[in-house]
């Protein structure tokens, strides 16, 4: 795995966090790890089809989704992962995962990605690799976004 596969993605999710929740994340430690799925965490896995085939798998801990559906709703507090918490997690993961794949098209690598799907918990449908290129994003205030690259 090449770490310069996750950058687009680090990239991407540093501005789209900016914009959507104005907040300017700082970025934790890469490294390499096994993929274990946590309770309490909202994971919305996003695949890639074409020269870059595997998931994008974003993860957070419950309550902080929560602050950052809040933030991207101007403040709002919200107390619950309901739909509308979902969709809007979704949607943060989705645009991410596009800026991404314009960035990665644009350095000669094509990559399509799929709509988002949120797993729950430690449910880890659809995901068999074993390791992942990782990143977390700190979001102060807030708490911390994983990145993880699962590419076969």
């Amino acid at each position: 795995m090449k770490a310069e596969l996750i950058n687009p993605f680090l990239e991407s999710a540093r501005i789209v966090i900016e914009q959507v929740a104005n907040v300017r994340p700082s970025t934790g430690e890469l490294g390499v790890k096994d993929v274990i799925f946590i309770d309490n965490y909202i994971w919305i896995q996003i695949g890639m089809t074409g020269q870059m085939q595997g998931d994008i798998v974003f993860g957070l801990k419950e309550d902080v989704a929560l602050k950052v559906v809040s933030a991207m709703m101007g403040g709002y507090p919200i107390s619950e992962m309901d739909d509308m918490s979902k969709s809007a997690i979704s949607e943060l993961s989705n645009m991410i995962s596009g800026n991404a794949s314009t960035m990665l098209f644009n350095q000669g690598v094509r990559v399509d990605i799929t709509p988002p799907k949120m797993l729950h918990s430690s449910s880890s449908d659809g995901i068999d690799a074993k390791k992942a290129l990782t990143i977390p994003l700190i979001m102060e205030g807030i708490g911390e976004l994983d990145i993880q690259v699962l590419i076969s």
